[in-house]
């Protein structure tokens, strides 16, 4: 495989969220109520407990419907919020329908921190994140900040233990192959709009 350069990997991340967020409501609409259908075929998804989502932004694939099956469900929902001291980190919060948020440095609401508890990585079932683009393999890439690398970089030593990583795309944000960096955590499988990629 040829590793890509930087400007290759920044053209596909270019091309990859051109490409989502040239999807119209109606579209948006209609691969969230897919993506629902096809996560909750997943034994993952039955079994977890305590499951780490997010809100769309940039076109991403809508988990609102599964945030709110999961409330229906008795599961413990959670989001992402970025860590306010260690860089490119995460934390993720507890998220019912009563949460009061805010916006992050990106613009993208997250739960307030302030007296909010917080639940460690480690103790996630799963964990449902967003993807810019990815292959058959399980590949992915993100948008380049490595938040969810470095959250959960303990993996790389501890193996499946742990949460279960998913990632959620439409289907159109599928390549042929992506290169895998030394850093990359890897997915136990991606969910789209279509079918499921698990591994």
């Amino acid at each position: 495989m040829t590793v890509p350069t930087p400007d290759q990997r920044q053209l596909l991340r270019r091309q990859m969220r051109t490409r989502r967020r040239a999807l119209n409501p109606r579209q948006q609409r209609d691969a969230a109520r897919n993506l629902l259908a096809n996560l909750r075929r997943l034994p993952a998804f039955h079994r977890a407990r305590h499951i780490a989502l997010y809100l769309p932004n940039d076109g991403e694939i809508d988990p609102t419907p599964v945030i709110e099956l999961c409330w229906r469900l008795g599961k413990q929902t959670y989001l992402p919020v970025l860590h306010p001291i260690r860089h490119n980190r995460l934390w993720f919060v507890p998220y019912t329908a009563t949460t009061p948020m805010q916006r992050n440095i990106y613009r993208i609401l997250e739960p307030r921190l302030r007296g909010a508890p917080r639940r460690p990585p480690q103790a996630l079932d799963l964990v449902l994140l967003p993807l810019v683009a990815f292959d058959a393999s399980g590949a992915r890439m993100g948008m380049g900040g490595g938040y969810y690398d470095r959250t959960f970089s303990f993996k790389q030593r501890k193996g499946p233990q742990g949460p279960k990583l998913i990632g959620l795309a439409h289907d159109i944000q599928r390549v042929d192959e992506l290169p895998v960096a030394s850093w990359d955590i890897p997915l136990a499988g991606i969910v789209t709009d279509c079918r499921d990629y698990m591994l």
